[in-house]
């Protein structure tokens, strides 16, 4: 795999394309369509009322799928969709549950725009938008032929995959990641590949059929109904299907009569009595969306966690945990640290005497590996007993920024290793580390992975990565950190929650103060080695960009 690029962060996308008006699963349908159609359209465009003066074009708020990228641009500000907040306490598990909404309503009644509103004006940085839509069951083949001719009830409970959206949905909520299956309505099948969720501060879960289940429902903190006017509904399919689909007005309101209206007479209309909250009008009700905005809010605040200020108070005076392997210090290895320490060190000489120091702890990281009995024959014809590597393949996973500088090092020592990359940033109101991108080799879970960054001092980030990892199915005790330096908090916070982990640095300081800086410590080792200028008082670069 060829290694990612240097940059700390991924190049920003461009904007998610637009969202075509209503929902419910793309039926096969010629693109093109005739002029009378397309006048047809534009007439129904009339008879739809206005959303909102001045309100921004709708668009698409489901970016999870691994052609999009996972943002949510508004018309205010970037929202992370595949992101991870930091509720994870010193035991390195979650301490608090996300916050579950789920938006039910009718085929076209608006609840991706409702589901985008109630997102902007939440203001928080990390959501979950997942949509019934993914979870529709595989047809068989003469399901297929029914669909092919639009014989087949897509607007029935049987057609979705209950137990899948469940089991998601629960992952989901303790902050686990999740495989969400990529539909293909053109084939009405599954496609290969998945995409990866991870929970978030909030999950919205929005479907036709989002309260047809009664495990379902005990899994939503809120339900709200989105209820639209049936006319509104299917002018909406009406323009949707016939300026997008090339379907005839004959076809869409055959479909309509057939399989949509008795859906939602039988099934969707009679959940509205399980709401919590029914917002009339969709998008239009603003007053309706505020107050629900209020109330998440208010049960967010419940959920804060100080994940820092918990590692602070936790696990102290307690004797360094076995895991913990220190490079042996030499005055070779002491006199290097005494360079790189010192304030007056010029950057050519800190980034030389760095480059050292890694070299060596890679080197002695690597004893760590399982290895076997091997025999090879010497050139002189003699057998010699050695030693092998018994791992499949070992792959450098590095913590953005500063993690990255170890790669060389790595790669050096290690033939044909591949690399991944994690970035992690501090919230600048909150303190708290936030996982914000993440590009893992495939089949990293038969791998040992040295984890690499340069600093560790609360172990926050630390073991967020750790989790990350452990999310991707890799073994805890084929996890290896690696550091330059590392206080005793963050070696205890991680020995502590994950006790398999391999924890190996080249010294270990005694202190953090009161900004999570390591005493005596090195200073700030990304802008001293890529020579930016320091950030402001208050954080350090380690805790901002890359650090544990």
């Amino acid at each position: 795999m060829a290694a990612p690029p240097a940059s700390a962060a991924p190049r920003s996308p461009p904007p998610p394309p637009p969202l075509a008006a209503g929902d419910g699963p793309d039926r096969p349908a010629e693109k093109s369509g005739t002029a009378c159609e397309d006048r047809s359209a534009e007439s129904l465009d009339r008879l739809l009322p206005p959303v909102g003066a001045g309100r921004s074009p709708r668009k698409r708020t489901t970016s999870q799928c691994k052609s999009e990228p996972p943002l949510l641009r508004t018309s205010k500000r970037t929202i992370y969709t595949a992101g991870r907040p930091p509720w994870y306490n010193e035991h390195g598990t979650q301490s608090k549950e996300a916050f579950a909404i789920g938006l039910g309503g009718g085929s076209a009644s608006g609840k991706t725009t409702v589901a985008r509103m109630i997102i902007e004006a939440l203001d928080v940085p990390w959501v979950v938008l997942l949509s019934m839509d993914s979870f529709y069951k595989v047809l068989t083949k003469q399901q297929q032929e029914q669909a092919a001719h639009n014989n087949f009830n897509f607007d029935h409970p049987d057609a979705f995959d209950f137990d899948l959206i469940v089991s998601t949905l629960k992952k989901l909520k303790q902050g686990k990641s999740v495989k969400v299956p990529i539909y293909d309505f053109t084939t009405h099948s599954r496609k290969k590949d998945w995409k990866t969720l991870y929970g978030a501060n909030v999950i919205i879960f929005e479907g036709i059929m989002a309260f047809a289940d009664k495990t379902l429902l005990e899994l939503l903190d809120m339900k709200i109904f989105v209820d639209t006017d049936s006319d509104i509904r299917l002018v909406r399919r009406l323009r949707r299907d016939i300026s997008e689909r090339g379907r005839d007005i004959e076809g869409v309101i055959k479909q309509y009569n057939k399989f949509v209206k008795p859906a939602f007479d039988q099934y969707i209309q009679p959940t509205m009595r399980v709401a919590d909250i029914v917002v009339p009008r969709g998008s239009g009700n603003t007053v309706a969306i505020d107050l629900i905005v209020q109330h998440v809010h208010s049960q967010l605040e419940e959920r804060e966690l100080s994940v820092r200020a918990a590692l602070a108070s936790a696990h102290q005076c307690h004797p360094l945990p076995r895991t913990l392997s220190v490079l042996k210090s030499t005055p070779q290895v002491r006199g290097m640290h005494t360079i790189i320490r010192d304030k007056e060190t010029s950057r050519d000489e800190f980034i030389f005497y760095s480059k050292r120091l890694m070299r060596l702890l890679i080197e002695h990281a690597l004893s760590f590996l399982p290895f076997q009995d091997c025999v090879v024959q010497t050139p002189q014809g003699q057998d010699y007993a050695g030693k092998c590597y018994a791992g499949k393949q070992i792959t450098g996973v590095s913590i953005l920024r500063a993690g990255e500088t170890m790669e060389p090092a790595l790669r050096a020592v290690c033939k044909d290793v591949r690399i991944g990359t994690i970035l992690i940033q501090t919230n600048q109101l909150t303190g708290e580390p936030e996982l914000h991108y993440l590009r893992l080799p495939k089949d990293i879970s038969d791998d040992h992975v040295i984890l690499m960054d340069c600093t560790v001092s609360t172990g926050a980030a630390a073991m967020m990565a750790v989790r990350v990892l452990l999310d991707h199915d890799v073994p805890e005790d084929k996890i290896f950190l690696l550091s330059l330096l590392m206080a005793e908090m963050g070696v205890h916070s991680v020995a502590y929650a994950f006790p398999r982990v391999r924890i190996i640095t080249t010294a270990v300081d005694k202190r953090v103060n009161d900004l999570f800086r390591i005493i005596p410590g090195i200073g700030n080792f990304g802008d001293r080695y890529f020579g930016t200028d320091a950030v402001p008082d208050g954080s350090d670069e380690e805790e901002v960009a890359s650090t544990s």
